[in-house]
């Protein structure tokens, strides 16, 4: 008789191969080709406030940012940016609207890129010659960037509305002038606030040119519903290899777009996970307060970096088998809970005792991965029940 394997399917650690686009550099972060996808925000404050400014990459950095723009209307932010550039441990990209002669103060000032948008810089096609010589003698890298709300108006006249087709005919157009004097350097963003039109955007963009593109929903909203728009648009985006590198744009404080950013890329296995909480959304069945144990038990072990998948769950249906499939996690019920490291119940405690013991085995089982050399592997998939 022919053994008929039960076994777990084997799931794929991509659901795509990435595009093949061409590399650039920005600064010290490769962008395109092969490299991974990079996170990037936005600065609030005001480019002149040096100390504000800088202050604000500072803590963006220490949330995982790779990569930081940062405003430049009016003279004194541009004249700001040799410092902010300098002074700054990330690469910085100086973003300009309206006039062409701050493009070459943020090259002159040694930012790591320049973010140009086309639709709104009056008279853009006569200064692409001279900006394209400034930046490729300076090793400069341009993002075009097209937004939905500040078009060209010769393709808002063709096109009645930002459609994705005008999107596209608008960054390609300014690439190609830019190609036509030697620049290559280049990459694309085609903004929209809607997903739908957004998607549909990078994908033709993607299927016509091979430049890394830079992903965005445009005046996304507020946390909550920028998050939902953001995951959904990347994430249709980057599930079929499109894209380079990412910002989420909320109507939050910076670090918060990093944190989506980052949260976003761990689950389609584009970065290397870190901490991850497996939870039960609770029911009838549950036994134990789950909100309250995955809370806490979250709040504990903030800050670990290590790829650590913990799984809380609140009743005997699905929570040993979670429990098993994680690197640690607790099956609960009757006021006690069984903790699981590895597969193997180590030992039951009681149901005021769970949390306590989830962070002390975390931070065993983080040490030995730190001593092991794990926290920098590729991700891994874990099948949940």
């Amino acid at each position: 008789m022919t053994a008929i394997s039960l076994g777990i399917p084997t799931v794929p650690t991509r659901l795509a191969e990435r595009r093949k686009s061409r590399q650039i550099q920005v600064g010290s972060v490769a962008v395109g080709g092969d490299a991974p996808v990079s996170v990037q925000s936005m600065t609030t404050t005001r480019t002149s406030d040096i100390g504000a400014t800088l202050q604000q990459i500072a803590e963006l950095t220490a949330s995982g940012c790779q990569i930081v723009r940062v405003a430049c209307p009016t003279q004194d932010d541009a004249d700001a940016l040799a410092t902010i550039a300098r002074k700054s441990s990330i690469p910085v990209i100086a973003d300009i609207h309206f006039q062409p002669k701050y493009v070459f103060a943020a090259i002159d000032a040694g930012c790591a890129a320049v973010r140009v948008n086309p639709g709104n810089i009056k008279q853009f096609d006569d200064k692409v010659k001279e900006i394209a010589k400034a930046a490729g003698d300076a090793g400069t890298p341009i993002r075009i960037g097209v937004n939905a709300g500040s078009l060209d108006a010769r393709l808002l006249k063709k096109y009645g509305k930002a459609t994705p087709e005008a999107l596209v005919e608008s960054a390609l157009w300014e690439a190609s002038l830019f190609e036509e004097h030697g620049f290559r350097d280049i990459k694309i963003s085609v903004k929209h606030n809607d997903p739908v039109v957004m998607v549909e955007a990078y994908r033709q963009l993607a299927a016509q040119s091979d430049y890394p593109l830079h992903l965005g929903v445009t005046e996304a909203g507020p946390a909550f519903q920028g998050t939902i728009k953001s995951a959904v648009a990347f994430g249709a985006l980057l599930s079929q290899g499109i894209g380079d590198t990412i910002r989420v744009s909320l109507s939050a404080p910076p670090v918060e777009e990093i944190k989506v950013g980052i949260q976003i890329l761990e689950s389609l296995n584009l970065r290397q996970r870190r901490l991850e909480i497996v939870s039960c959304p609770s029911c009838g069945r549950a036994q134990v307060d789950v909100y309250k144990l995955a809370e806490e038990v979250t709040a504990g072990l903030d800050g670990m970096t290590v790829p650590l998948r913990v799984a809380v769950m609140g009743c005997v249906v699905n929570g040993p088998g979670e429990a098993r499939e994680a690197d640690l996690g607790v099956a609960s019920g009757n006021g006690k809970g069984q903790i699981f490291v590895k597969g193997e119940v180590i030992k039951t405690v009681p149901e005021s005792k769970i949390v306590e013991t989830l962070i002390e085995e975390a931070l065993k089982i983080a040490e030995q991965m730190e001593k092991d050399g794990v926290a920098s592997g590729e991700p891994t998939v874990a099948i949940g029940a």
